[in-house]
């Protein structure tokens, strides 16, 4: 047996939130094949095995079924998105989109969670992710630091509030690279943003 290689498999962003049609499902189990493994992560991915030989191929065939493609692993994950309630435009659903092709699947210290929502009512519970971006009718705040899992769980901390549609990308890269580069080995996002403090992250990002 060749080499097996690992791949997150996502729907579009779109309104409704992660939607698969059965054919898209469909798609991945022939992919996989019948002795293949597919699992669902708390990011709203699938991680698909595929013989690393076929990589190239078989992302083509999932691309054209309309599903994304990206590594899995330590990188930043595709975008966490709401359901957009209310409506794409009010939302921001193009917004969404633009952040999800900026940012998904870089390779960071840790997997890196970013979540989006397209109101104050945060369904997509962006303030339990690494990075949260929520809308407030025309602006957008940015939160840092959630963490969602052990003993100790805590909410993101406000980082920026009232950011303009043009600055979000710059702002959430240059976030992502500063933790690439300043992380202490495989440290989580959440301990990095505490030990840099919230101060220093504003300085950072300018």
């Amino acid at each position: 047996m060749g080499e097996i290689k690992k791949i997150a498999v996502t729907s579009t962003i779109q309104v409704g939130g992660s939607l698969f049609t059965p054919e898209q499902f469909a798609k991945i189990g022939v992919i996989a094949g019948p002795d293949g493994r597919i699992e669902m992560t708390p990011f709203k991915q699938l991680y698909v095995e595929v013989p690393a030989e076929r990589l190239e191929g078989i992302q083509a065939e999932l691309e054209l079924a309309g599903l994304e493609v990206y590594p899995a692993g330590f990188v930043t994950k595709s975008l966490i998105a709401c359901n957009f309630c209310k409506g794409a435009e009010e939302a921001g659903l193009e917004t969404a989109r633009i952040i999800n092709q900026s940012i998904a699947g870089i390779e960071t210290p840790t997997p890196l969670k970013i979540g989006y929502a397209g109101c104050a009512l945060g369904t997509s519970e962006p303030l339990l992710k690494d990075i949260g971006v929520v809308k407030m009718r025309n602006t957008f705040d940015i939160y840092v630091g959630g963490e969602p899992k052990g003993l100790k769980a805590s909410m993101a901390k406000l980082l920026l509030t009232g950011l303009t549609e043009d600055r979000l990308v710059p702002v959430i890269t240059s976030l992502i690279d500063y933790y690439k580069s300043n992380a202490k080995g495989k440290e989580k996002f959440s301990k990095f943003v505490d030990r840099v403090s919230l101060e220093k992250l504003k300085n950072i990002i300018g």
